[in-house]
Order: structure tokens, then C-alpha cells, then sequence
């Protein structure tokens, strides 16, 4: 019997104030006008900026208990305090059961390897299939492609023309030789966003495992690995106001039951016989205090109707969704203006699909040109393959050029985004 701690349901939203993106941007140092002038970060989806509270977080490590874990003196214990508190902190943020679930490292795609390696291990001549997508990032299709070694085989979920994976596609791609499923929750991308819980049930209906790429989702939507029954999940602190870090998740008896390398001396439980070697614990703290700040988006909001975290947390993703969703309607509106092609979901009534992350090109424009005239002007986006060479290839673009993307997280304004309008319009103008 695997141990869990009571699994709070989820929490209602509760009656809420305007977005309070001033608010918000005043704790982040980067985004002042004395350290950043008027530079506009559109390259969130890349990796955001860190608040305040997490800078102090990491410093408060390094400069007053800069010391090994287990040790009997007291800094140590502080450090042995500081990863448990960690723990805490993100399983109230993903809604685990439990924080033994919550195991620590570099970051996603080490984690992702890591499982690889295990999954590869357990598999059976009657069960070897493992499924992938051409949406995802290449480092949830690739490592997983490695496993061809160890027998496996692999069918392909396809992402439609809509830019969307449909669990309709899923179903017929299921039988008793399948293993596992690998998808994201949210595209890296193009933003679009992934019925985790539709998916899992029909991959547990097969007797297969659920593996989830939720780092781009962190940022931007209320993760709930209980809700959405999936067996294991990674994600990035960098992306989600942290500093460079990785958590994976998983079911307690999933975590047990994987094969992973650890020495002799450590216990075969979770999370310790996942986490091999050191990892970096001021950034660990750094994640928790990230955690601790989006529980004061949620106090924002809804100032005094809460006092537990969870509920901070749902009440402050939820805010941060229609917050987000507000961005990324008025940049789709623009791009559109300015003759944009639009990869993934372009609706303006279907923004409840997708995040504000927006990958596009201008005819007759390469991206790179559009890269570098925008930071001629003090705008950050990024240009090329995006790690997605297969989303790349469906969408017939070569990875040479790739395509443009914008991303945006909730410090972003409505004024940056019509100041990259207007700064695009005087491009598009120019040819």
C-alpha cells in the first residue's frame, strides 16, 4: 500500500477582482524600467522571468545554510527542512497526493530519459508499443525513440490540421501491446492545449501508462495530476518564475515500481531512488517561493476568501487563464492585421484551446529578419525549429528558417502587445 496524505478535491473558483497585472510586474526586478528600459520579454515560452521572492529565496540558501543535506548539525537540517518544504510546495501546485511524488533534478528532459530508460526495462514481447506525437517537443518523441533498442515499436498520434490533437485519434492507435503514451499538455509551439484526462482514460482502458510533457503548461493553467489520471509528469521551474531546475512526478506505486539506477546505500522508495547525485537545492527553494508566488496571485484576486494554498493556487490560475487568454486574443487580432500565417489555433472563439504562445510567419519576411528587427527595437522573440522538427516537417516549414514565435505569460500587458503591432506593421510596411 503506497502512502498518501488526504487529496484535497478541487477547490472552487471564487469571486475575483480585475487581473492585477501592475501588481504582478512590480515584483518581478527584471521588468523594471531602471534594469530593462522598455525591452518587452516575448520569449517567455523559452524560459520567464523570476519574482523578487525567488531571488530572495536563493540567496537566502547561499549566503545562510550553503551546506550538504544530512548532516546532524543545524544548516543541514535547514537544508533537509528546505527540500521537504519544496516538495510541499509543488505538490499543492500540481495537486499531488503526495510529496514523495515529487522528485527533484536538472530538468525535464533529463527526467524524461531517465523514465525512458526505465520504461525500456519493463518491456514484455506482448507489450513493447509506446506512443508518440508529432507535436510535442523533440525531447518527448526522440528519447522515447531510443527505446527502438529495447524492442519497442511505436505508432504515431497525429496532431490534425486544426493543430490540435484530438483523443479521438488516440483510441484506435490503443490495444493490449501498448505501454505507454507521450504527449505534452500544451504545445511549446504553436499553444495548443491537450485533454490529458480524456487521453489517460482511454490509454488506461488499454492497460497502458500515461506519461505527461506539462512544462509549457506550468506558466499558464491549473495542473491537477490527480484529475487528469495521468502517471507521470515533468516540468521546468525556468518556465514557471524559477530559477533553472526540474520536477518529475509520479504516481507513488509508478514511481516504486520503475527500474532506476541509484547506490546501494539509498532506499529504493520515492522520491530518493530518482533523484541520483546532488541536484541543486537553492533552486529547489527558488521553486518553492515560485509556488508561494503564484499563491499571491491568487491573494490578490480574491483578497481574504482563502486560507488554504490550493485554493490559492486554482483561484490565481484561473485568473492568469482569462488574464492570458485577453493577450493572446488581441496578439492573434494583430498578427491577422499584418498578414500573418498562423500555425495551430487561429479562432478568436477558440482561445479556450490554446495559450498565448504564437508561432507564425509574414510572407515575403524571414523569421530571422523578424528576430532581429525586433530586438532592434527592444522586443524579444525567437525564430527557427523551436526542438520540433517533426512539427516543423508537418507543417512544411524547413528547419533551417523554422517560423516566428511570441510568447507571452501573465506580466505581459496589452500596451506591450500593441507596441509590437505597431513595430510589426513598420516591417511589414517596409518591404
Amino acid at each position: 500500500m503506497s502512502p498518501q496524505s488526504a487529496a484535497p478535491a478541487r477547490a472552487k473558483p471564487i469571486e475575483t477582482k480585475a487581473f492585477p497585472v501592475a501588481e504582478a510586474r512590480a515584483q518581478f526586478p527584471a521588468l523594471q524600467p531602471d534594469r530593462a528600459g522598455s525591452f518587452i520579454f516575448f520569449d517567455n515560452a523559452a524560459g520567464a522571468q523570476i519574482p523578487q521572492s525567488v531571488l530572495d529565496a536563493v540567496n537566502h540558501h547561499l549566503l545562510d545554510h550553503n551546506v550538504q543535506r544530512g548532516g546532524r548539525y543545524g544548516k543541514s537540517r535547514q537544508v533537509d527542512q528546505a527540500i521537504a518544504d519544496a516538495r510541499e510546495s509543488v505538490a499543492v501546485l500540481i495537486n499531488a497526493a503526495n510529496p514523495a511524488e515529487i522528485c527533484f533534478g536538472m530538468n525535464a528532459t533529463s527526467f524524461i530519459r531517465m523514465v525512458s530508460l526505465a520504461i525500456g526495462q519493463t518491456l514484455g514481447p506482448s507489450r513493447n508499443e509506446i506512443v508518440v506525437t508529432d507535436m510535442d517537443h523533440d525531447a518527448n518523441i526522440a528519447t522515447w525513440l531510443q527505446l527502438e533498442k529495447a524492442g519497442a515499436k511505436f505508432q504515431w498520434w497525429r496532431m490534425r490540421e486544426d493543430g490540435t490533437l484530438h483523443p479521438d485519434d488516440l483510441k484506435p492507435l490503443l490495444s493490449n501491446r501498448t505501454r505507454l503514451v507521450a504527449f505534452t499538455k500544451t504545445a511549446h509551439s504553436i499553444g495548443s492545449i491537450v485533454d490529458v484526462a480524456a487521453a489517460a482514460k482511454l490509454a488506461h482502458d488499454a492497460g497502458a501508462e500515461v506519461f505527461i510533457d506539462c512544462v509549457h503548461f506550468g506558466p499558464h493553467g491549473l495542473i491537477d495530476v490527480q484529475a487528469w489520471d495521468c502517471d507521470y509528469l515533468v516540468c521546468s521551474g525556468y518556465k514557471t518564475f524559477a530559477p533553472h531546475m526540474g520536477f518529475l512526478w509520479g504516481k507513488y506505486d509508478a514511481l516504486k515500481r520503475l527500474p532506476t539506477f541509484r547506490e546501494d546505500f539509498i532506499p529504493d522508495e520515492p522520491p530518493y531512488k530518482i533523484e541520483a547525485g546532488t541536484f541543486i537545492y537553492e533552486n529547489v527553494s527558488g521553486m518553492s517561493a515560485a509556488v508561494r508566488y503564484l499563491e499571491s496571485i491568487g491573494q490578490m484576486v480574491a483578497p481574504g476568501k482563502s486560507n488554504a494554498r490550493r485554493q490559492d493556487i486554482v483561484t490565481a490560475m484561473d485568473a492568469i487563464r482569462g488574464y492570458e487568454k485577453v493577450l493572446a486574443g488581441a496578439m492573434i487580432k494583430l498578427l491577422k492585421a499584418n498578414g500573418a500565417t498562423i500555425y495551430g489555433i487561429s479562432d478568436e472563439d477558440r482561445l479556450d484551446g490554446r495559450v498565448p504562445t504564437i508561432c507564425f510567419n509574414i510572407p515575403g519576411h524571414t523569421p530571422q529578419a523578424i528576430a532581429d528587427a525586433m530586438d532592434a527595437v527592444g522586443i524579444g522573440i525567437r525564430d527557427g525549429h523551436m526542438y520540433a522538427p517533426r512539427l516543423m516537417k508537418r507543417l512544411n516549414l524547413p528547419m533551417e528558417t523554422g517560423c516566428i514565435r511570441v510568447s507571452l505569460v501573465h506580466y505581459n500587458t496589452l500596451d506591450e502587445v500593441a507596441r509590437f503591432g505597431a513595430e510589426l506593421a513598420k516591417i511589414v510596411g517596409k518591404k
